[in-house]
């Protein structure tokens, strides 16, 4: 059971830990879970489209349903929101969605999302690992039945009601990176009225042979078929469609703090309330909540941190700078798909870039970005204990204003500037992020951050 662990979005692995007998050691630690907590309604058990993703699923399928649960599987291979939204739309017990993300092919992985919709937090999860144990079976006739269901077509009837917008002058390429969106994200848009460009939008397990993380480096192709095609907008998904990627004419591909201020600026211009945004996040959205009377709530990293602050705070919209957003009328799951047409919407009422023209010289310019550095798990505790010794008094020749402690080290500069140390929660690194007012400044606070963790590595 040693090799079973959750994190910040339940446990992957490569698969040489991740095998079927410990999936189906999950599968029983899920329906104890949701027996002793007096659960009966049906279990939603969802896959993305990598190739070992639909047999772990019907391993899983298998031991819920071996539990006595009726378990629902999905048509095909599908995002992880649509399998959020189901779970709130059909009033399940819960979900297992098999899913390694961004990951690259040869990982994949399992996470449990409650019966609410929004990720799980710690006590639930902490809940599962402690009841990790072989799976035991009801006799065949105790057991649930197993079904196919559509959960494509509910979710998609939701996004329309929910945004309502006609995209009928718009053209929109969408890349899929080979995942789970395809079909779903595309569709949708289409179904808007948005003329639709396709890229990678066939299945390929392998993803092309790269991560499917919707990042600059990996959507090269995305800006280029903008061109070629006179594109108001670009869109991507990652692997399971759970984050989004933008593209602009002028911008290009998109960094998702701006994505973010873009859209919550968009949203107030109809509805009023606050952001949930995540420690790694823009300053920039505390700039457009304070025009408009709102306030901005931070959390740690990770969307259950984001999730909750939404449910606690009536939140319009959450996010973090990976690129999950959600917003208010929504489960409080992070969402590309609905995104993808979100951000349709408000190219359509204004462009994307003379908007974001628009926010920077209202509330002034942002650079962000982050780097990594090497760090097993194990020693992540040790480094972020012996950080707290080591800091110092100035970072890249600005005085510390003030430290928040919220997840890792946040060093607050005089000048509005910041940098963020922390434990990566999916992979053996630290993260070190940073936001300025230029490119330079945040080479040189990055450049200042690596210096302070290496040595302690």
């Amino acid at each position: 059971m040693d090799e079973i662990s959750f994190g910040t979005d339940g446990w992957r692995a490569t698969l040489d830990t991740f095998t079927d007998d410990r999936v189906r050691v999950v599968g029983q630690a899920v329906a104890d879970y949701l027996a002793d907590e007096g659960f009966t309604a049906p279990v939603l058990v969802g896959y993305d489209a990598r190739e070992t993703s639909p047999g772990f699923a019907e391993s899983l399928a298998e031991v819920v349903a071996g539990n006595g649960f009726d378990v629902l599987l999905p048509e095909r291979d599908c995002p992880t929101p649509l399998v959020a939204y189901a779970i709130a739309e059909r009033g399940l017990s819960g979900a297992l969605m098999v899913t390694a993300s961004h990951n690259p092919p040869e990982y994949n992985g399992v996470k449990f999302i409650p019966s609410d919709g929004a990720p799980a937090l710690p006590d639930v999860t902490d809940a599962v690992a402690e009841r990790l144990a072989e799976p035991d079976l009801l006799p065949e006739s105790e057991r649930g039945t197993i079904e196919r269901v559509d959960v494509v077509s509910p979710h998609a009837d939701h996004a329309m009601d929910l945004v309502g917008d006609d995209l009928s002058d718009l053209t929109v390429v969408y890349d899929a990176m080979h995942g789970s969106g395809r079909g779903v994200t595309d569709a949708l848009l289409e179904a808007a009225g948005a003329e639709v460009v396709r890229l990678r939008c066939e299945r390929d397990a392998d993803f092309g042979g790269i991560s499917p993380e919707p990042s600059a480096e990996n959507l090269g192709g995305l800006a280029e078929a903008m061109a070629e095609h006179d594109a108001d907008l670009g869109v991507a998904n990652d692997g399971d469609a759970d984050r989004i990627g933008i593209a602009t004419p002028d911008r290009g591909v998109l960094d998702e703090n701006l994505f973010f201020a873009a859209v919550y600026d968009y949203l107030l211009e109809s509805d009023a309330g606050p952001a949930i945004r995540t420690v790694s996040t823009t300053f920039l959205i505390d700039r457009i909540a304070e025009a408009h009377g709102e306030e901005v709530f931070e959390t740690a990293v990770g969307f259950k941190w984001v999730a909750d602050g939404m449910r606690e705070h009536d939140a319009l919209m959450g996010g973090e700078e990976s690129g999950g957003f959600s917003v208010r009328g929504h489960v409080r799951e992070k969402d590309g798909v609905l995104m993808g047409l979100l951000a349709a919407a408000a190219t359509a009422e204004e462009d994307f870039d003379a908007r974001l023209d628009r926010i920077e010289a209202e509330h002034g310019e942002i650079v962000a970005d982050k780097i990594s550095v090497a760090c097993p798990d194990s020693e992540k505790a040790r480094v972020i204990d012996e950080l707290e010794d080591v800091l110092p008094e100035t970072v890249a020749g600005r005085d510390i204003a003030k430290v928040v402690t919220l997840d890792g080290f946040k060093l607050l500069l005089e000048d509005g500037s910041w940098l963020l140390v922390r434990p990566s929660g999916t992979e053996p690194k630290m993260r070190v992020y940073a936001e300025a007012g230029s490119e330079d400044a945040v080479s040189a606070l990055l450049e200042a951050g690596r210096e302070l963790v290496e040595p302690l590595v």
